[in-house]
């Protein structure tokens, strides 16, 4: 079985409206390349679940996003996203703002096919005050009352890993793979890029193998882009580039999102990696140290 596809086919297989889970954390191992290609594209009106980085500031910076699914928006050394900020402020996207466990939890009761998980997470925070869609429930068993997280049902995730073969199974070998499993079990269509293709013998090796983190059934095509996580980080391949993320924070205060997109996206993520120095300059980029 073959799942390659090309990013261009990936974005071609989504459609105005959907609800998109966007894996990784922050800025670190974001599917760069597959949200570029979105920006490229006709795209509009998507909801997107996410802990989210520039993955969503620049979606919504482009007017792609009606509604946002979020625990938080940061570039991590720079703790607001700018341009998010700016959506976020001006009231242009609906927004459901939720605690970052209370959105595993409802990653994972749509993995497993169930309308909600009960929590005590929330109760008596602003989270149910401002999430009308978030309920409360009486537990059959006592008299406690508690949270009923809703199924987060994705049309789509979009996931980029360190390295795939073409069957679908997935390695992310940095030390976390955040919720990015169950960004591919909660969702309809899974597409992976990846920073390696490799033969599907490379999983044999049981140390190999025990960084694949969700079924190779749950992924849906697999797209080769080496670099594709930049700006952000694919530990333990290469860092965030913090240069860069500083430049794309500035021009929202300068010539917006516009002029970062005229400067760097290109017609095509090759384009866009020359621009940036290319995948030597990309795999160069050190690791964080904390």
């Amino acid at each position: 079985m073959d799942k390659q596809m090309s990013a261009a086919q990936v974005v071609a297989q989504l459609h105005d409206g959907m609800t998109i889970g966007i894996g990784g954390w922050g800025p670190r191992r974001k599917p760069m390349a597959l949200v570029r290609e979105i920006l490229r594209s006709d795209l509009k009106d998507l909801t997107l679940v996410s802990y989210g980085g520039a993955d969503v500031g620049m979606l919504c910076a482009a007017g792609k996003v009606k509604k946002l699914v979020f625990a938080f928006v940061s570039l991590d050394f720079i703790p607001l996203e700018p341009y998010f900020r700016e959506a976020r402020q001006s009231g242009a996207i609906e927004v459901m703002e939720i605690d970052e466990g209370m959105l595993l939890l409802g990653l994972r009761a749509a993995a497993w096919g169930i309308p909600f998980i009960p929590t005590q997470v929330g109760l008596g925070t602003d989270i149910i005050a401002r999430n009308p869609g978030i309920k409360l429930i009486d537990s059959p068993y006592d008299d406690k009352e508690w949270v009923a997280m809703p199924a987060l049902k994705l049309d789509a995730a979009l996931i980029h890993a360190d390295r795939a073969d073409a069957r679908g199974v997935c390695q992310i070998a940095g030390p976390d793979h955040y919720m990015d499993d169950w960004y591919a079990r909660a969702a309809g269509k899974t597409y992976v890029s990846c920073d390696e293709l490799v033969p599907s013998e490379f999983f044999r090796d049981p140390a190999q193998a025990r960084m694949v983190h969700w079924e190779r059934a749950a992924t849906t095509g697999v797209v080769h882009i080496p670099g594709g996580a930049h700006p952000t980080s694919c530990s333990p391949l290469y860092g965030f580039d913090v240069p860069h993320f500083k430049a794309y924070t500035a021009s929202a205060g300068e010539g917006g999102i516009d002029a970062y997109l005229e400067q760097y996206l290109g017609a095509s993520e090759q384009e866009y990696q020359q621009k940036v120095g290319g995948i030597d300059a990309i795999r160069a980029i050190a690791l964080p140290t904390y």
